[in-house]
């Protein structure tokens, strides 16, 4: 029945190993003996056991001493151990079962106690390994479960914000293309910025399309007039960036609160003279900076019912300019040292 257990025996007496060996054969455990303290430690580091019968009285290093150093080994102080000893003193046991040991066994033995002892703590110590393991994969289990979910709420998020992007092109001039390549601008600025994590970067690229979600509720005669606007047009238009954050601000989703911030900060401007707080330099969120210089970059570069497009040259010596007063210095020197690679972006 117990064959498959491995079981140390730990004395300096021949005799005494030999007594329990035999009577433990009755069981068929996988049967190993040690004469010292040194030779136990030495099978211990080698080998795995599922209970270890340790003598206390032993010369060199004793069998406390044995137990301090397998307790303090992280890979074997689960092994359940047994103390055998002559005395039966309330301080030799107190100091045993203080150590970590489970049970003691006094010498001389006896056969129907060693048996029940040994049954008893092997099944014990198979039962924690099963539950130790069974709450692993529980563990496993749930970590994966809260992974699904959490990436679902995201895709979620992502699609909801897609849908409401669409919806500001079908009230404004501008394209599908316009929120994609703002997207991928977005995200190739926050992947240079070398204080930026991997996940910034999948946030701004989820969150960069919702820039002007506000649009949805500004009068189309202001969004699609064709010449430029009057002052007080402007300041009509202005007001979108507010009234993304009355759509925006009660989500606690991580996705749709960046979306609150860029579609707040991104017309801010690093000389705190931009819209709708005047917020400037680093008060502005990193996530509004970088999309400042995407929207600007790609508004410039393409047609609008109110204006041409530019040339790319043209529209990245405008945004160098503005290094600064417009835009983070930080954020035009990356754009400025991976311009290739934007002009790709916008040439889509």
């Amino acid at each position: 029945m117990y064959s498959n257990y491995n079981v140390l025996v730990v004395d300096d007496v021949v005799d005494n190993i030999q007594v329990a060996m035999n009577v433990l054969k009755e069981d068929n455990y996988n049967l190993t003996f040690a004469l010292n303290g040194e030779e136990a430690l030495t099978l211990i580091r080698e080998n795995d056991y599922d209970l270890i019968l340790l003598d206390i009285m032993m010369p060199g290093i004793d069998g406390y001493e044995v137990c301090r150093k397998i307790k303090a080994n992280p890979q074997k102080k689960d092994i359940p151990i047994i103390f055998l000893t002559a005395k039966t003193n309330i301080e030799s046991i107190s100091e045993a079962f203080e150590l970590g040991a489970v049970d003691y066994i006094t010498k001389p033995f006896n056969t129907d106690e060693l048996l029940s002892r040994v049954r008893v703590h092997i099944e014990l110590h198979q039962s924690r390994q099963v539950l130790a393991q069974h709450n692993l994969s529980l563990k496993i289990k749930h970590k994966k479960e809260k992974t699904r979910l959490l990436t679902e709420l995201e895709d979620t998020q992502r699609e909801i914000i897609y849908i409401l992007s669409e919806l500001t092109e079908a009230v404004s001039d501008e394209t599908g293309q316009h929120i994609k390549r703002v997207a991928h601008i977005s995200k190739l600025l926050a992947y240079y910025h070398p204080a930026l994590s991997e996940d910034d970067v999948q946030t701004v690229f989820s969150a960069a399309p919702m820039h002007d979600i506000g649009k949805i509720a500004i009068d189309k005669d202001i969004l699609c007039k064709p010449s430029s606007l009057t002052a007080e047009e402007f300041e009509v238009m202005k007001t979108h960036t507010e009234l993304a954050h009355k759509l925006l601000k009660n989500s606690d989703r991580k996705i749709i609160q960046s979306a609150d911030i860029i579609a707040m900060q991104h017309h801010e401007k690093y000389d705190g003279s931009g819209y709708p707080r005047g917020l400037k330099g680093d008060d502005i969120h990193i996530y509004g900076r970088i999309v400042a210089i995407a929207d600007v970059f790609d508004a410039l570069t393409h047609k609008r019912v109110y204006k041409d497009s530019w040339k790319p040259a043209d529209a990245a010596a405008y945004i160098e300019k503005n290094s600064g007063t417009h835009f983070d210095p930080i954020l035009v020197q990356i754009f400025s040292k991976h311009i290739e690679e934007f002009i790709e972006i916008i040439n889509v």
